[in-house]
């Protein structure tokens, strides 16, 4: 057997390896940041609630000064509607599905570039004792085969995490009354 063929089987071995530990992996995933933020929820609660004021302080709206959007349907509330399509952050859309007035938050979160995903948002605003908030925004979806493979790479918890400690940090300046 000459060498060339001992390095095919090795690196078919090696891909095989890769596969099936992919395939391990599980079947969801799920992103949670929170922050304490020093104001009341109910001063909290629109820019977590209403999409326009939601890009006031969104993360992934500030990585593109050129971002195209649109917003439909209710102004704000179930039905609100948020569309982007931008080089930097892809392309896709954001509706208000579900709330709960002063404490949560649930977005149906669709991606169309630069990958095809299907997730959950939510933000949960959580009264602390001493007149504060404390802020949990997650973001949850089904993992297939191809993100459970990227997933051995790239630590999609760390690489989201990140955008949304910044977001949070956004969100608490403009809560808080702090200059953006």
């Amino acid at each position: 057997m000459s060498n060339l063929s001992i390095i095919f089987i090795c690196l078919g071995l090696a891909l095989a390896l890769l596969l099936a530990y992919a395939a391990t992996r599980p079947d969801e995933f799920r992103v949670e940041r929170r922050l304490r933020i020093a104001a009341p929820a109910d001063k909290v609660w629109p820019l977590v609630s209403e999409l326009r004021a939601f890009n006031r302080w969104n993360p992934y709206e500030r990585k593109d000064p050129l971002i195209k959007s649109a917003y439909s349907g209710a102004a704000a509330g179930v039905g609100s509607r948020y569309d982007w399509d931008s080089k930097e952050v892809g392309s896709g859309s954001l509706e208000i599905v579900n709330q709960q007035p002063g404490r949560v938050v649930q977005m149906k979160l669709d991606f169309v570039k630069p990958f095809e995903a299907h997730n959950q948002a939510e933000f949960a605003l959580l009264p602390t004792p001493d007149g504060a908030t404390e802020v949990r925004w997650t973001m949850n979806g089904p993992a297939n085969f191809a993100s459970k493979l990227m997933g051995v790479f790239i630590n999609m918890d760390k690489m989201v995490g990140r955008d949304f400690e910044a977001g949070l940090q956004n969100l608490r300046q403009l809560a808080e009354g702090r200059p953006a």
